[in-house]
């Protein structure tokens, strides 16, 4: 029997520490130069030797400010802070790679569509479709507030919004140029036929928007989209939207009903269920044995600061966990954070700071297989197999080791058992992913608003 092929990306941001805290004190840890291009591109030929399909770069806008009430500790242990622009990396990368996919994380709350258009397609144009839009709405109050806001817009009104950003970006992306609008003959003096390049009108209640896209059509138009939010509101925006959903889980029970439930939002909003791929965070520390593998994690914890990453997840929660007693149960608040790891946290009143410093040992909040490569292996296919997900974002912990220990002991082991590839399919990230072609399928809601084809003096307008 055929095994599903597991998709990987390496999970990053463009900071020294991102998900599992402390650890950029180990003397092995290059993540102090994130601010380098070599960094970079260093990490983007790693990935791509391993067959990797895509880095993905999380990003914030805010800083994590609701621990103690300030960022003494986030500035201590660089908890996300500083924190550079993903989408500035990618010209690099794409420069040393041919294949590797990029995933960047922009908040469409305090930037505009038409320009977000256009840096976009830059991107598109310039790594020949290889690039991946990370939606997100932001979540953190100091965003807000550094962005001139009196305070966040409250958690589904933000998803109300981000229906009509993506909708104007469908609209630039999709509707104003045509196909064949792009000619370049030079002996006619033609470079673009007016009547297939058309004027973006939109009206609505968030944007205004009137004018063309900037940029010719990219090889995929529009971005590869994924999301990340899975509370109620937002797994709806993610079944009309998102081709990749990224989620996190503690156990394969709880994460079998998150993938469920996104295949289930893309069918009601009459899409192919497994048009949707679901990838999951997680932490691999792998040894040559297990019991270097044991030793490698116990040395990896004696740098790691589970605070820190209590810090972080009290900014994911908007809970100042400093408040409470080791084993005091933590109490519901309502906020604009993420609503889902609100809800999680305070479901069943058993959740204690004591219980997330000890989920938190390795800095960070995620599964950690610890094991050699055939444990390992195995572990990430029962994942795959026991709850419906397509593959993983691989975090960091000492960085580049932790990548180059993956791909030189797990890749091969799952390449073996044929679940991993052995070479790039060719073409675009979206046709990597999915095998069907570079643009959006016709059933996606960004579909509709594909120009038909106009004769030159027809040119038509996409209106709202």
């Amino acid at each position: 029997m055929a095994h599903k092929q597991i998709l990987l990306n390496a999970f990053n941001m463009n900071c020294v520490g991102h998900i599992n805290h402390g650890l950029w004190t180990h003397p092995r840890d290059r993540s102090t130069e994130y601010n380098t291009l070599e960094y970079w591109t260093d990490l983007a030929k790693t990935l791509e030797r391993g067959l990797f399909d895509g880095l993905f770069i999380a990003d914030i806008v805010g800083v994590y400010d609701v621990y103690q009430q300030g960022i003494d500790l986030t500035l201590k242990e660089s908890i996300q802070l500083p924190v550079n622009d993903p989408l500035l990396l990618v010209s690099a990368m794409a420069a040393v790679t041919r294949h590797l996919g990029f995933g960047l994380t922009a908040n469409l709350s305090y930037d505009a569509p038409y320009l977000f258009a256009r840096r976009m397609s830059t991107l598109d144009h310039l790594t020949r479709g290889r690039i991946g839009w990370n939606i997100v709405t932001g979540y953190l109050e100091s965003a807000a507030t550094a962005m001139g806001r009196p305070a966040q817009v409250e958690h589904d009104r933000r998803y109300d919004q981000a229906d009509e950003y993506l909708e104007v970006l469908y609209k630039l992306w999709e509707g104003s140029w045509e196909d064949d609008a792009v000619v370049k003959d030079r002996e006619r003096r033609v470079y673009a036929q007016p009547g297939k390049v058309h004027k973006v009108e939109h009206r609505g209640e968030f944007y205004q928007v009137e004018g063309y896209h900037l940029c010719e059509p990219s090889v995929q138009r529009t971005p590869v989209l994924f999301q990340a939010g899975s509370s109620p509101r937002g797994q709806r925006f993610a079944g009309e939207h998102a081709e990749c959903v990224f989620i996190s889980g503690q156990s394969r029970a709880a994460v079998k009903v998150a993938v469920d439930t996104i295949r289930d939002s893309a069918r009601k909003a009459g899409r192919d269920p497994q048009a949707v791929k679901v990838f999951m965070g997680i932490s691999v520390v792998v040894g040559a044995t297990e019991a270097l593998a044991r030793e490698k994690h116990a040395e990896y914890l004696r740098y790691a600061n589970p605070e820190a990453g209590l810090a972080h997840y009290a900014a994911s929660t908007g809970i100042d966990l400093s408040r409470y007693a080791l084993d005091e149960p933590i109490r519901y608040e309502k906020n604009n954070a993420i609503e889902s790891a609100v809800k999680t946290l305070t479901r069943n009143n058993d959740w204690t700071v004591r219980r997330i410093l000890e989920e938190n040992a390795l800095g960070g909040r995620y599964p950690a297989l610890v094991g050699d490569p055939e444990q390992v292996a195995d572990a990430l296919q029962a994942w795959i197999e026991d709850t419906g997900l397509d593959g993983f974002n691989l975090t960091r912990t000492v960085t580049p080791e932790s990548y180059e220990d993956f791909i030189d002991l797990v890749i091969p082991v799952l390449q073996a058992r044929g679940l991993y590839k052995t070479e790039y399919a060719q073409g675009s990230l979206r046709h990597k992913l999915f095998g069907q072609g570079d643009r959006l399928p016709a059933e996606h809601s960004g579909a509709r608003w594909r120009q038909a084809p106009a004769s030159a003096d027809n040119a038509k307008v996409a209106r709202s």
